[in-house]
């Protein structure tokens, strides 16, 4: 090692490295400076030095050291800060300390200068001048630090300050020792280096760290205060010099009766306050003199001055207080949330008469502080200087001030000087709240609103409050009829003005809620109340009120807001035409940031190059928005986010901060996000903590809010990018990242409720007056499906793409974005370069491209790239993300690459290990070591590798908790609970995505409500944080991990659990049932070999001609040659089906021999193990949908409702109608004689779904699913049975009430009602995506409505999609074959009275038909037509509905997908089916005016009473 020292430092000395040459060189001699190991081919591994942690009980746990090497003991305590460990180093409270981090990852921002002071010759950035603690002890240390300000690693400053310090600790399992014991003594130990325990408590710690001599401070100042220095922290000293002080740092023991000053100080410190009988018997002096100078403690400072007036002081008894501890003023009811380290405090009913608690813990209420009744004095427990920690507190430095410059002379009690709190809100008396939701599933507005709606029904429902929904989404749990936490009324209708207005007149409720239903809520809320309809109705908007609203949405009323506080924005210009916003982008200079208001999920916004640009983005949001922002660019700064809660009281709290991995310019929808931030300093963490709490103050606002900053990645320079003033995507994912419900909270306050007095759920003994302290990371990533849109860019940017997101929780970054990476898709295996399905790169891929601009697969390209050579700072400078995320990428594929070199015989338990807490999967260390996933799981299995289980309880364990919110990581020592309740598992539906959407988790919740209700424990895995599923509240275990076979075999093993369900959740789970049964766990319901039957296409079309059940012809494919083959003898179209897929992944029609080897080989690879099958493609025939359940084979209920549309068009996408409206009754029939069979020969048990072709009386089998489909939810609520609170029944053989169910023989259909299921698209997000249907699903949620006939309820669906109904013109363009047929459709839009436009060939049609039609150009002749071109006309607003069914034989193949994106990005109705365009006609000519807010609970009604 010596020699290489020599070698950097001649080579120094010549100038002949680079300093980052020097740099590498040396942290590489610090690396062979722990120990190398020498595995048994000969190669080394650097390996730190191992230590161990014994505790005074005999515990003893290794751990791997990052500090000096040196043996010591102490006091083990801990610290549940999230940031500030440079802070909490240096804090002399700590002397003789041995300091655990709950934070499991410490180290990530290095040190900053330790030496450097500031003007007043305090230090800078730490609270002393070297570091106190005994010892350090931590889960992670982060080898490679990042940030602008850090000058050494926090390894390097423990070591030049002979600290020794130890990472791979269970650092909760340390914490629970510590609160359950009270004081544990503990020692770091070196091999060779024995050391005694130490009791520091038994020694004078404040004599050990206050000062020896008089220091002063800010000389000159014209307030003279004495601080008595008990272990001051620099921060102290600095709040009050700059307040004014000259401040005279004393000793501990100094006789201040004798000097002379204007006011006493009494600072923190170390120990035992009973030992410092000196600095007591002062303070006793001090108060019996009866000084009128105001005197102030702060923690020690507190607990002495209580000890000279006489009460007494208790050790903690559960060890030591955290960070963010809820404090109540005693004053004026106001809460704080404060930093505190302390593990004495003062006995409140042991103080004498003149004395009284000043503030005390929301939480246990003990004493925080305390005050004279009449003389100036006051204290603190807490630390209001913070450094770390949140600095709410910090006035009490201006209180004491005050109380000097005021009282000289006088002695003015403090009750006299803090300002009273802010008048106790007017109790808020509603007795019917009308909560609005946020109809279907959208881009940017996804299941998040479905999680939140449902939490504020249930607290509503909890204050005993009448509760009253519209929501026409169908397939949301919130939107169930019955249950305890369910509305009292649901009305399944369009969220606009007028239907909600005839909702207010008939249900006459006195509150609404507008913040639970995503900006479809807000917006329908903000127009009502400019219509005065609120006001009229005497409806009050509860929580946030509209005017603040207002301010967050409008671009430049917040602008303006945020200016009245001097607060940062980036320069801005709010406009409402496309010429305004290019005259801004030429003052403010380009780039430029669109943003437009009213949106969510970024929709309307893109960056702006040039110009030609803008003009292109502005115009297309000002098609969605009345108004866009102009903004300068940002690109490349970090993006955080703030989620933060405040009451009518003025209490606030931020429940979670979050930081994106993507730099900006991604919108934070489409970027990996981790909570808590990774790269950010204490400074930063509560600069912009401070900076939320101010702009939600003065915006008002009541309830939940996001608040989103862009941060200078090299500076303190902030901007707030934007303020959401209700529950958004962000709030889901903090609620599920912390366990705080956001949602239910902010329903709570929304009522009158302040936060000291709610309950927090997980610990049941704490209030929710608090800000969560993690112990663990968590780790966001979107999922999206950009590739079913072939014309689509995978580009990601400031619009948001992505369909859902998946969260993860590790207590490692690399555990937990692993974990993450493959809940995105069963394909991924982790942090790989591998593309997911299986995908390859282009031939002229370009890396540094794919690096530079950010797309859907850029995590993979990164990987990649790692590989490729590229290094940490040459991926960084392309993309800019921060270099602590790279390093840790970069420290994946070394694991990666050093398992590579071992097999099964060679490789270490450690290096195994190493790996699972890197979050390896089993697949991927078997891939390495060249194993299958089943024998490098019996690897690990054989070396006694396995997860532990740990608890979410907000409080890092510094409380007992009650949770069973819990997740699985090799990154522990301990379970924190015990496996006895083998309940039941219920596997999850995974991230929402196209085809499997909020449907599945309605029916994993209705699966899990009901085996709670017959008694039944229930153990749910999912790792979805959108959905009701995931809500701890919901079942008796929930596991927030992925839906691996590795991961359920865990949990199923660990909680030997009796049986599992995956019929529930979607195709994630159903695939899972083969290799479960495998593995011997107990598949409930059908048999997984009849699931693996009805999945394999080839064997399901078997076995249906094995029972004489009608199909289209098909075949069985292995080669491209029998394909061809089967279509010359059937003729084309021809339908291709991949096996176990959903939603029709890779399912085409092919018209010829080209499409049918493109789409061919499509389907082949998303279905590589199974076997691909080609049926003859049937034409004009009607789709029927059967959901049913059976028992042992025989069908005990089921639905069967049809299509709108004929064959062709995805189920996913069709418009459902139940009962059915066109199918004949002998055709009805055949399809229940069909179920009947299906159901007996694959001995069905549980939930199943059949499709079939009807083409009049000829009924023809699709396919099966043997499990729940996305029509369950629609089907159960219209017939009023849920099939699958039926199916669970069934499947644990629980028994049933056969007469009251819906059999083949007693079918429920509706009577005097219909039910009409519509999909809901996201075209507008989907840049360039040509939006017409096809077999492969595309839209991305549903909505249902209920009306006396189909036309009622088709029109009122159509509405809830956000369908417009034209009010001038139509234009048509329509294929020649259909032009026959579309005549009376025609003739009745004429008769409406709309001006018909039309292309070519139609306009001659049908003003041969004496109706007159407009004439259009083809957008693509349009320089040579005398007339306008379709898509100029659509752009300027003269068409306000367009209908366009071509066919794939027309010459205008281009012009018609330019016409459909022209109404797309116009926001122009657009209709590309002609059954849809049919019925809409019907619709319109019958319906249009007569709609009314009935809905399926008044049907339901009526239909019982005719019963």
């Amino acid at each position: 090692m010596s020699h290489l020292v020599r070698v950097a430092n001649v080579l120094r000395d010549r100038g002949l490295l680079q300093k980052r040459l020097i740099l590498a060189i040396k942290h590489d001699i610090r690396k062979l400076s722990t120990s190398t190991i020498r595995r048994k081919d000969g190669t080394l591994i650097n390996q730190p030095r191992t230590a161990s942690l014994i505790l005074e009980d005999g515990t003893k746990v290794k751990g791997y050291s990052f500090g000096n090497e040196r043996s010591m003991a102490g006091e083990v305590v801990f610290n549940t800060g999230l940031v500030g460990y440079p802070e909490a180093l240096t804090d002399p409270s700590y002397r003789g300390q041995i300091l655990t981090l709950t934070y499991p990852i410490v180290g990530n921002y290095g040190v900053p200068d330790t030496a450097l002071r500031d003007e007043m010759g305090l230090m800078q950035y730490v609270e002393s001048d070297r570091i106190h603690v005994a010892g350090l002890l931590v889960q992670d240390y982060s080898h490679h630090h990042s940030h602008w300000n850090s000058v050494k690693s926090l390894s390097q400053w423990l070591k030049d300050e002979g600290v020794p310090a130890l990472y791979g600790i269970d650092t909760r399992m340390l914490t629970k020792l510590i609160r359950d014991r009270g004081t544990v003594l503990g020692k770091i130990e070196f091999e060779g280096d024995p050391i005694e325990f130490i009791d520091p408590n038994l020694r004078n710690l404040m004599a050990e760290v206050s000062t020896k001599e008089v220091q002063i401070f800010g000389k000159g100042n014209p307030v003279k205060v004495i601080a008595v220095d008990c272990g001051i922290k620099h921060n102290m000293i600095r709040n009050l010099v700059k307040r004014g002080a000259e401040v005279h740092v004393v000793p501990w023991d100094h006789n201040i009766k004798e000097e002379s000053y204007d006011g006493l100080f009494v600072s923190n410190g170390p120990g035992d306050p009973a030992l410092a009988k000196e600095a007591i018997d002062n303070l006793q002096q001090i108060l019996q003199m009866e000084r009128p100078e105001p005197i102030f403690g702060i923690c020690m400072g507190n607990q002495l001055t209580s000890l000279a007036a006489g009460a007494k002081s208790y050790k903690l008894p559960l060890g030591n207080r955290g960070h963010n501890q809820p404090v109540l003023n005693l004053l004026n009811n106001q809460a704080f949330i404060t930093s505190q380290n302390h593990g004495f405090a003062i006995d409140n009913e042991t103080l004498p008469p003149g004395w009284q608690p000043m503030f005390i813990n929301a939480n246990d209420l003990t004493n925080e502080g305390i005050m004279h009744e009449t003389r100036p004095i006051f204290t603190a427990q807490f630390h209001p200087e913070a450094r770390g920690g949140p600095t709410d507190t910090e006035f009490l430095f201006d209180i004491f001030m005050d109380m000097i410059r005021k009282g000289k002379g006088t002695s003015m009690p403090v009750s006299k000087v803090i300002p009273p709190g802010k008048p106790k809100p007017a109790p808020i008396h509603v007795n019917k709240v009308l909560v609005l939701g946020s109809g279907g599933l959208s881009i940017g507005q996804a299941g998040e609103f479905d999680y939140s709606g449902s939490q504020a029904i249930k607290a509503l429902k909890e204050e005993n409050l009448q509760t009253v929904l519209m929501n026409p989404n169908i397939a949301s749990v919130q939107t169930n009829a019955h249950g305890e936490k369910q509305a009292d009324h649901v009305y399944f209708l369009p969220i606009t003005p007028e239907f909600v207005t005839d909702v207010i007149k008939r249900e006459k409720p006195d509150g609404i809620l507008l913040s639970m239903g995503g900006q479809t809520a807000l917006n329908c809320g903000v127009e009502l109340f400019k219509q005065g309809i609120l006001q009229e109705h005497g409806v009050k908007v509860l929580g946030t009120p509209i005017e603040s609203v207002m301010a967050t949405e409008d671009r430049q009323i917040f602008s303006d807001k945020l200016t009245e506080i001097n607060e940062k924005i980036a320069p801005s210009f709010a406009v409402e035409s496309v010429k305004e916003a290019l005259e801004a982008a030429a003052e403010i200079k380009y780039p430029v940031m669109v943003r437009a208001a009213y949106a969510l999920g970024g929709l309307g916004s893109g960056l702006a190059e040039d110009r030609q640009k803008l003009k292109d983005i502005a115009t297309k949001a000002l098609a969605m928005s009345n108004q866009i922002l102009i903004e300068k660019s940002l690109l490349g700064w970090k993006e955080v986010e703030y989620e933060v809660v405040r009451d009518s009281a003025d209490n606030c709290v931020t429940v979670c901060n979050m930081e994106n991995f993507d730099p900006l310019g991604v919108h934070t929808g489409d970027s990996i996000v981790v909570a808590p931030s990774q790269t950010l300093s204490n400074y930063e963490y509560h600069m912009l903590r401070e900076t939320a709490i101010k702009v939600v103050r003065h915006l008002g606002i009541v309830g939940e809010c996001n608040i989103q900053y862009a941060l200078h990645p090299q500076s303190l320079e902030y901007c707030i990018i934007e303020v959401n003033a209700r529950l958004s995507r962000s709030s889901a994912l903090a609620s599920k990242a912390t366990g705080y419900p956001l949602a239910f909270i902010a329903a709570k306050l929304a009522v009158g409720r302040q936060l000291p007095e709610i309950k927090n759920a997980t610990t049941q003994s704490t209030t929710a007056c608090f800000e969560p302290s993690l112990d663990y990371i968590v780790t966001k990533i979107p999922r999206w499906d950009l590739d079913r849109f072939q014309l689509t860019s995978k580009q990601i940017g400031s619009s948001m793409k992505s369909v859902g997101e998946v969260m993860a929780i590790g207590r490692t970054f690399e555990e937990s974005l692993q974990k993450a990476l493959r809940m995105i898709h069963p394909s991924i295996e982790g942090f790989v370069s591998q593309l997911p399905m299986g995908k390859s790169y282009p031939p002229d891929h370009n890396m540094k491209e794919d690096l530079r601009v950010p797309s859907s697969t850029r995590i993979h390209s990164i990987c990649k790239a790692l590989y490729d050579g590229y290094t940490v700072d040459q991926i960084h400078d392309l993309t800019a993300i921060d270099r602590w995320f790279l390093h840790k990428l970069d420290s994946i594929v070394n694991i990666d690459r050093s398992l590579r070199t071992l097999s099964r015989e060679s490789v270490p338990s450690e290096t195994l290990e190493l790996a699972k807490k890197a979050g390896f999967s089993d697949k991927q260390i078997g891939k390495a070591l060249n194993l299958t996933e089943a024998d490098s799981r019996q690897l690990r299995l054989e070396r006694s590798i396995k997860p532990w289980v740990k608890q979410i309880d907000t409080m890092a364990a510094e409380y007992p908790a009650k949770t069973n919110y819990l997740y699985s990581t090799y990154n522990g020592m301990e379970h924190d609970l015990t496996f006895n309740d083998h309940g039941t598992m219920v596997l999850g539906c995974g991230p929402y995505h196209i085809g499997s959407s909020v449907e599945f988790d309605w029916c994993a919740v209705s699966a899990i409500r009901t085996l709670r209700q017959l008694g039944h424990k229930t153990v749910v895995v999912n790792h979805n944080p959108e959905t009701v599923s995931t809500d701890f509240d919901e079942c008796d275990r929930l596991y927030f991990e992925e839906l691996s076979l590795e991961r359920v075999l865990d949990i199923y093993e660990q909680e030997k659990c009796h049986g599992a369900i995956i019929s529930v959740g979607g195709q994630i789970p159903n695939n899972l049932a083969m290799p479960m049964y495998k593995n011997n766990v107990n598949i409930l319901g059908t048999n997984p070999v009849m699931i693996d039957n009805a999945e394999d296409r080839s064997t399901y079309s078997a076995i249906l001609d094995e029972i004489g059940i009608d199909q289209a012809p098909w075949r069985s494919l292995s080669s491209l040659d029998e394909a061809l083959e089967f279509a010359a003898s059937v003729g084309y179209p021809c339908l291709l089906r991949p096996s176990y897929v959903l939603s029709g992944s890779a399912m085409n029609v092919a018209y010829g021999p080209e499409e049918l080897t493109k789409f061919l080989e499509e389907a082949s690879r998303v279905s590589n193990e199974h076997p691909v099958v080609i049926t003859k493609f049937i034409e004009g025939a009607r789709e029927i949908e059967m959901d049913a359940v059976a028992k042992d084979g025989v069908v005990v209920a089921h639905a069967v409702s049809e299509h709108v549309e004929n064959a062709g068009v995805h189920s996913g996408d069709a418009t459902l109608i139940l009962p059915t409206q066109t199918i004949s009754q002998e055709a009805l029939n055949k399809v229940r004689e069909a179920t009947r069979r299906i159901a007996k020969k694959f001995c069905i048990s549980g939930p199943f779904n059949t499709q079939f072709l009807a083409k009049g009386d000829h009924v023809m089998v699709i396919e099966t699913n043997l499990r729940a489909s996305r029509s369950f939810p629609f089907v159960s609520k219209t017939i009023g049975t849920d099939l699958i609170d039926v199916a669970t029944r069934v499947m644990i053989d629980h028994p049933l009430d056969i007469p009251s169910l819906p059999t083949l023989e007693t079918p429920h259909i509706p009577q005097g009602y219909v039910g009409i299921k519509a999909p809901m698209f996201s075209w507008p997000r989907l840049r360039d995506a040509d939006p017409v249907l096809r077999c492969e699903m595309a839209s991305t949620g549903e909505v249902a409505c209920f009306g006396p006939n189909v036309h009622s309820a088709f029109l009122k669906a159509l509405l809830s999609t956000g369908f417009k109904v034209p009010k001038k013109s139509v234009l048509i363009g329509i294929q020649h074959s259909f032009q026959p047929k579309f005549l009376p459709t025609a003739f009745k839009l004429k008769s409406l009275g709309y001006k018909l436009y039309a292309t070519e060939a139609t306009a001659a049609y049908l003003n041969a038909h004496k109706m007159d039609a407009s004439p259009v150009a083809w957008p693509m002749q349009e320089d040579t037509s005398s007339v306008p071109s379709a898509t100029r006309l659509i752009q300027e607003r003269e068409i306000d509905l367009c209908i366009n069914l071509p066919n794939n034989n027309t010459k205008y193949v281009k012009d018609n997908y330019l016409i459909r994106r022209a109404a797309v990005d116009s926001g122009v109705p657009l209709i590309t089916n002609f059954e849809v365009t049919k019925m809409f006609a019907e619709a319109l000519e019958q319906m249009y005016g007569k709609l009314d807010a009935t809905s399926l609970f008044h049907y339901q009604k009526h239909a019982k009473k005719m019963v």
